[in-house]
């Protein structure tokens, strides 16, 4: 039976990641976690910051149908190198295949976030852009990672908050991005939508 209105925070997380929830709760704010059923598109067409905001609007727009008077979040995150988007990867070996492309390089990880009132007709579509620079990786390092680490719900194969160290050389930029979460940006969003926030 579909939760009431009553019941529902002011803030809808449509997304089943556990890193975004994780996330947001730093922000101390109350939300209720309802995945979206949405399929996120691929389109070459698009760069990386477009097809992030694309799909966050996909994400957030069929839960905003069925709760209208709540605020929705959904929420994108992608990881590219030039012009090769690197989304989650469909086993081991692509896996690999990826942080093989990844090692040594300096590449970018968007994330991209809408947020949506359905009653009132209202929504933002904001991205956030990280720039990451990976160690210089061999065979047996990248199978290293691999072994300490469920690669598979992740973009790019990573997870830069899971032994991130042994990849990760720098990045600039948000940390909480390459997670999932602009949490800086997303505050600063989530206030102008007054919603009650504690301190980050």
């Amino acid at each position: 039976m579909p939760k009431s209105l009553m019941n529902l925070p002011q803030l809808i997380l449509a997304s089943a990641s556990p890193r975004r929830s994780e996330l947001l709760r730093q922000l101390d704010v109350e939300f209720e976690v309802i995945p979206s059923d949405a399929i996120e598109l691929h389109n070459e067409q698009l760069t990386a910051g477009e097809l992030c905001r694309v799909n966050a609007y996909r994400k957030a727009r069929p839960i905003s149908k069925r709760f209208p008077d709540a605020i929705v979040m959904g929420a994108d995150t992608l990881v590219y190198l030039g012009n090769q988007l690197f989304g989650k990867p469909k086993n081991r070996d692509e896996a690999h295949g990826m942080l093989q492309a990844l090692q040594g390089e300096t590449h970018l990880v968007v994330t991209g976030v809408c947020l949506m009132h359905l009653r009132s007709h209202r929504h933002r579509v904001f991205a956030e852009t990280t720039q990451v620079t990976f160690r210089s990786l061999n065979d047996a390092q990248i199978a290293e990672y691999l072994n300490a680490i469920n690669p598979l719900d992740k973009a790019g194969a990573y997870a830069i908050q899971e032994h991130g160290e042994k990849i990760v050389e720098q990045i600039s930029g948000s940390f909480t991005n390459v997670v999932g979460l602009p949490l800086e940006h997303l505050r600063e969003e989530l206030s102008l939508w007054e919603i009650a926030l504690g301190t980050l």
